[in-house]
C-alpha cells in the first residue's frame, strides 16, 4: 500500500476512523476528537471543556505530567491538544517507527486521566493567564467580541478559555462528571495521519474508545438570531480594534468555496481591496484583512482592523463602500484567478504539517461529516466562478445583517455612523 489513500471506517462500536495514508511520509499522528466544546457548556460552566483539555495531561493511571512529556519527545514527537466550539482533540504525531508511542499516550490522556484537584488548582492559575493574555491582546480580544455580539446570547458567542469566575469555580467533582459524560462513544472519531494503516488504526481505535461507550447525544440549538447594529467595548488608550461583518454559511454549505473566494478578494493579502482602498489609498490603518468563521450550524464573515479613534468611523465608511462597489460593479475574471490561486497556495502551504492535516480532517468530519481528499477541496476553489462569488456576495452582504464590534472610545463620529447607508 504506497499509494495515497483516504479511508473511513468505523470500529465495532460505531466510532468513524478517517485516516489519511501519505506515500513517502516519515511521520506518523493520532488526533482522538471529542464532540464537545464550549458552545456545550451551561452558563455556569463556561472554560471547563478547555480546563479539562489542560488536567488530563497533568497525569494518568499510568504516567504521571513529567514521564507524558519526556516518552514523546523520546520519540522524536510532538503531544497536544486543542478545544474549540465545538470540538475537544487529543493528538500526537511521532516518527513512524515510533509511532506506537503517540498512540499509547493520545489513548492514556483521553481515557485514563486523574483528574485531581491539586492538578486542577495549577492548571486553572495556567488557564486565567491564558484569559488574561487574551484579554490584553487586543487583535486577539476582538474576535471574541465579535462572536458575542453577533451570535448574541447563544453558545457560539462562549469562548473557548470560559470567564475568570466559573474557571475559578470549577473542581474536580464538575471536571469528572464532564469528562465521564461527554468522553463516549458515539461523540467521538479517530484521525491518523501520514504513514500510517487503515486496519491498525481501527483496531486502536476499537481497543480502547470502543469501551467507552453510551454518551447522550449532545443536542445543539441552531443560531436563529445575530446582534446587528454597532456594539463599543470601551478601551483605554487612542487605538481601536474594529471586527465587522455578517452571519454565513456552516461547515457544510455548498458555497464555501465561493465564500473564501470572496473573503480573499476582499480581504486577503497586500492586493486586496480592502488593502488597498482603507490602507494604501486612505492611510486609515496599519494592516485590515478578512476572516472566515464557520461551525455545524452557522459561521461567520468579518473584515477586522485597527486604528487611531480619529479614523474609525472613516475606515468603516470605507469598508462599507467597497463592498457596495463590489455588488454594484462585479469581479473580474482576472481578479478571481489571482484570488483563486492565493486561497490553492495556502492550503497547499498548510497541508505540509501531519498536524494540519489532522486537523483539517478533524474539522471537517466533526463539523460536516465529511472526511474527503486534500485534492477534492482544492478541485471546489477551481470551480469557483464570477457568478458563485457574485451570488455569495449578495446573499450575505446586507445591511440589515452587519455588525460591527469596537473595543476603544465612544467617539461622537462612531456614534453617529448611520450603518443603513450600506444600500445595494
Amino acid at each position: 500500500m504506497s499509494e495515497y489513500e483516504l479511508s473511513l471506517r468505523r470500529t465495532a462500536g460505531g466510532i468513524p476512523v478517517a485516516v489519511e495514508r501519505i506515500p513517502d511520509a516519515q511521520v506518523s499522528g493520532y488526533l482522538l476528537a471529542v464532540r464537545t466544546g464550549s458552545r456545550d457548556e451551561p452558563k455556569a460552566l463556561m472554560g471547563i471543556s478547555h480546563l479539562l483539555e489542560h488536567v488530563v495531561f497533568r497525569g494518568t493511571e499510568n504516567r504521571d505530567n513529567v514521564r507524558i512529556m519526556r516518552d514523546i519527545e523520546a520519540a522524536g514527537g510532538q503531544l497536544n491538544a486543542f478545544t474549540s466550539s465545538e470540538v475537544t482533540a487529543y493528538f500526537g504525531v511521532t516518527l513512524d517507527r515510533t509511532a506506537e508511542v503517540a498512540k499509547e499516550l493520545v489513548a492514556d490522556i483521553a481515557v485514563n486521566p486523574l483528574i485531581r484537584q491539586d492538578d486542577i488548582e495549577l492548571e486553572k492559575m495556567i488557564v486565567l493567564q491564558e484569559i488574561s493574555m487574551w484579554e490584553n491582546d487586543p487583535e486577539s480580544y476582538i474576535h471574541s467580541l465579535f462572536a458575542r455580539t453577533l451570535w448574541d446570547g447563544h453558545g457560539l458567542g462562549q469562548r473557548e478559555a470560559g470567564e475568570v469566575e466559573t474557571v475559578k469555580a470549577l473542581g474536580e467533582e464538575e471536571l469528572r462528571s464532564y469528562f465521564e459524560e461527554r468522553y463516549r462513544a458515539p461523540e467521538m472519531a479517530v484521525i491518523a495521519c501520514g504513514n500510517v494503516d487503515c486496519e491498525d488504526a481501527v483496531a486502536w481505535a476499537e481497543e480502547n474508545f470502543d469501551p467507552r461507550d453510551g454518551s447522550s447525544a449532545i443536542v445543539r440549538e441552531p443560531p436563529r438570531q445575530h446582534g446587528a447594529g454597532l456594539h463599543v467595548f470601551p478601551r483605554d488608550g487612542d487605538h481601536s480594534y474594529v471586527a465587522m461583518g455578517f452571519p454565513s454559511y456552516d461547515a457544510s454549505h455548498p458555497d464555501r468555496p465561493a465564500l473564501r473566494a470572496l473573503a480573499t478578494l476582499l480581504g486577503g493579502g497586500g492586493s486586496s481591496r480592502l488593502f488597498q482602498s482603507v490602507r494604501e489609498e486612505k492611510g486609515l490603518v496599519y494592516s485590515i484583512f478578512s476572516t472566515v468563521d464557520q461551525h455545524s450550524d452557522g459561521g461567520s464573515f468579518a473584515a477586522c482592523f485597527s486604528s487611531t479613534e480619529g479614523n474609525v468611523a472613516e475606515s468603516v465608511r470605507t469598508v462599507m463602500s467597497e463592498l457596495r462597489h463590489l455588488l454594484r460593479e462585479g469581479v473580474e475574471q482576472e481578479e478571481l484567478m489571482k484570488v483563486k490561486n492565493m486561497v490553492r497556495g495556502n492550503m497547499v502551504r498548510s497541508m505540509e504539517s501531519t498536524s494540519a492535516r489532522m486537523y483539517r480532517l478533524a474539522r471537517n468530519y466533526m463539523l460536516s461529516g465529511e472526511a474527503v481528499p486534500f485534492s477534492a477541496d482544492l478541485e471546489r476553489i477551481d470551480a469557483v466562478t464570477v457568478d458563485d462569488v457574485i451570488r455569495v456576495a449578495e446573499d450575505l452582504l446586507r445591511p440589515e445583517r452587519l455588525n460591527v464590534t469596537v473595543y476603544g472610545k465612544e467617539t461622537p463620529e462612531l456614534m453617529s455612523l448611520d450603518l443603513s447607508t450600506f444600500d445595494v
